[in-house]
């Protein structure tokens, strides 16, 4: 797939792919995403490095989750983590409270858990393959 193909209706959640941290939220988006918004793009995949190329976004400084919108904006950080939450449907919604502190302290405390999302969480020795019932939700 070229970044021409990708979805304009969607947004593209990137995700490492060998994190089991970020597997479990791929999940979770999966379960909650009743208005269909979300695509999922593995970090590791051929797709993902040609999105962060397209994006100019330097690859070693790439530590977890991005969420683009083709021809808009991407995120990172964050972000990524209420911009989701504004999306889906779910008493996990009542998190955007969160929202209100300053991006300084939110983006410090995103950094930490990803630094230590390997330890904490674990990590798979390679990207997950998804079911076939969730095959159209990722792009390949």
């Amino acid at each position: 797939m070229e970044i021409s193909d990708l979805p304009k209706d969607k947004k593209i959640i990137l995700f490492d792919g060998v994190c089991n941290l970020c597997d479990s939220s791929v999940q979770f988006v999966i379960k909650h995403d009743k208005k269909d918004v979300f695509r999922f793009v593995q970090l590791q995949s051929e797709l993902g490095v040609k999105i962060i190329s397209h994006l100019n976004i330097d690859s070693s400084k790439v530590d977890s989750t991005i969420l683009y919108e083709p021809g808009k904006a991407y995120y990172y950080k964050s972000d990524v983590a209420f911009k989701i939450l504004k999306e889906i449907n779910s008493i996990h919604r009542c998190l955007l409270v969160f929202s209100i502190f300053p991006k300084a302290v939110l983006n410090f405390i995103y950094d930490y858990v990803a630094k230590n999302r390997y330890k904490w969480f674990g990590k798979k020795e390679s990207c997950m393959i998804p079911t076939s019932e969730l095959q159209s939700k990722f792009l390949a």
